[in-house]
């Protein structure tokens, strides 16, 4: 959702090394060390596109407003200040107008002016730069500067994430360095990273590690850190052990094994946080030789049912996880304010399971156990990506549950590129899918509206479709109030999860682990790194 910052010519700033930060950071708050298994695609915010861009993009840049730790975005009630100190609506709650902080200075000292903010909002909207934002953005009718540190957001239409989307989608950008390149240029030719974040950029040794130092003279106050370097090693274990080793501070995601190894390191301890992803066995729906036929087994609602109540979730998830992961309620996560946690899927009943199998003809067993019908077995293949260790085990356990219920499930694994290509092509029978939310449940309808079903890069690759699920689901997403947010939300889920086009298996806790010399203060579920600036290392300890 955020973006990055890169280099000009040989990554001047960047790619080289060479240059250090454009002031000299007294060391007074020591630095942290984040070990990580990838380096970010780019710095410049329009083209970041993972995890690991977006923890240091937006150490750089600011947003005007940024989601607070309840991750509330409905209104404007759940947001902290940041670019701008204040705001208010129009009495028609079409407009918003911003007011800057007028201590705000871009890392080169110029200041940050409305201009710069219009300028972000028109770039993003601009076709040539082709950013994934620009749909977030269209219902903003205009963008206006009554003065150079006003900013006047116009809408088309009244709707709860009005506030999100003038505030807390992008970060805003120096007009006076990024419009120096044609907006079709700047992915290839990305500007210097300077924006007005807390921290500045030093360096980026390319495949080795990132650096940012504090800005001294920062609006918002000098962060108490005084550096942050993300250390890149090439896989999982390197980057543990690095963290383990002493060579790092800070380390996510662990996994189950890792904690065994923590208990070894008095000085470290695991930060547990609440998942905002979900994985899924999603059913594909059509028949991916001939779309639109309905699936020769899955376009049977009934036997979809049959199917999630044949699994046993608990056990999955106590089996691979432990205590990392929680049972899925369906296509959301608890995190949100507006997930009604009473809600509740099919449930495993193994004896239901048969008697509705039995039901729909698959009553004779073969051989090897499994059902069939008019000759056929009852089996389907299950796409799993290799570069998840998780879902991979998560198959293993999944197929063999299946099995007892007389399904024969057999799992393909391929590489993530493949993975995501045979999902987009919509050439499968089911998957194990994974849904990561961003600071809102908004994700709901890529994955499962009949919009996306039908569009042609739509995320929704089973093809469910449901009329009353997109209309609960647009009142939730239009709701101005967090109660009848709610309400509709959980309407849709019920539509959904009586439908059982996927079996929700579980969220993913995000666990980090991190020195015990650091306070890191609150973090937000989504995005642990949004305070960094905040972080200090208690008195008295050292490395």
């Amino acid at each position: 959702m955020r973006a990055e910052r890169a280099l000009f010519l040989c990554f001047a700033l960047a790619a080289c090394g060479e240059k250090d930060a454009p002031e000299n950071v007294r060391e007074i708050g020591g630095t942290l060390v984040i070990s990580t298994t990838a380096e970010p695609n780019s710095l410049f915010p329009p083209a970041v596109n993972g995890v690991q861009g977006r923890q240091i993009s937006e150490q750089i840049y600011d947003y005007l407003a940024d989601v607070g730790p309840g991750l509330n975005t409905i209104g404007d009630d759940g947001f902290r200040p940041l670019l701008a100190q204040s705001w208010t609506w129009s009495a028609d709650s079409l407009a918003i107008s911003f007011k800057l902080n007028p201590a705000a200075r871009w890392h080169d000292g110029a200041r940050v002016t409305a201009a710069d903010v219009r300028f972000t909002h028109q770039l993003y909207r601009n076709p040539a730069l082709a950013s994934p934002m620009r749909g977030q953005l269209s219902n903003i009718d205009s963008v206006t500067t009554p003065d150079s540190l006003t900013i006047v957001f116009w809408f088309h239409a009244r709707s709860a994430q009005q506030f999100l989307n003038a505030a807390a989608q992008l970060p805003i950008l120096p007009a006076h360095i990024v419009g120096s390149t044609p907006a079709d240029l700047l992915r290839s030719q990305p500007p210097p990273p300077v924006g007005s974040g807390r921290f500045r950029f030093v360096r980026w040794e390319k495949g080795q590690s990132v650096e940012l130092a504090a800005d001294s003279a920062n609006y918002r106050g000098r962060p108490k850190l005084d550096r942050v370097i993300w250390s890149t090693a090439p896989d999982f274990t390197a980057a543990s052990l690095r963290f383990f080793g002493g060579a790092a501070d800070l380390f996510e995601p662990l996994r189950p094994e890792s904690l065994t190894e923590l208990r070894r390191h008095p000085d470290l301890r695991a930060v547990m946080l609440p998942a905002t992803g979900v994985v899924f066995l999603q059913f594909n729906l059509r028949d991916a030789a001939g779309r639109p036929r309905p699936h020769p087994l899955f376009g049977d609602r009934a036997l979809r049912r049959a199917l999630s109540m044949a699994v046993d979730r608990s056990a999955l998830v106590r089996s691979l996880f432990d205590s990392l992961a929680v049972v899925s309620i369906g296509p959301v996560v608890r995190a949100f304010p507006t997930t009604d946690t009473t809600i509740t899927q099919i449930p495993f009943d193994s004896a239901r399971a048969s008697a509705a199998l039995d039901s729909l003809g698959w009553r004779a067993r073969n051989s090897d156990g499994y059902r069939m019908r008019n000759g056929r077995e009852l089996a389907f293949t299950v796409l799993v990506p290799v570069s998840s260790m998780s879902r991979t085990r998560m198959a293993v356990l999944l197929q063999d549950q299946l099995r007892r219920a007389g399904i024969r499930a057999t799992i393909e694994q391929m590489d993530y590129a493949a993975f995501t290509s045979r999902l987009g092509s919509r050439r499968f029978d089911a998957a194990l899918g994974a849904l990561q939310f961003g600071s809102s449940p908004d994700g709901t309808r890529g994955a499962w509206s009949t919009e996306s079903s039908r569009a042609r890069t739509g995320m929704n690759y089973g093809s469910y479709e449901s009329r009353a699920f997109d209309a609960a689901l647009d009142t939730a997403i239009s709701a101005r109030d967090l109660a009848t947010a709610r309400r509709y939300y959980t309407l849709a889920y019920r539509v959904i999860l009586s439908d059982a086009p996927a079996v929700w298996l579980y969220e993913p806790k995000t666990v980090i682990g991190v020195h015990n010399r650091f306070r890191t203060g609150a973090m937000r579920a989504d995005a642990w790194w949004t305070d960094l600036g905040s972080w200090e290392i208690s008195p008295g300890i050292t490395h």
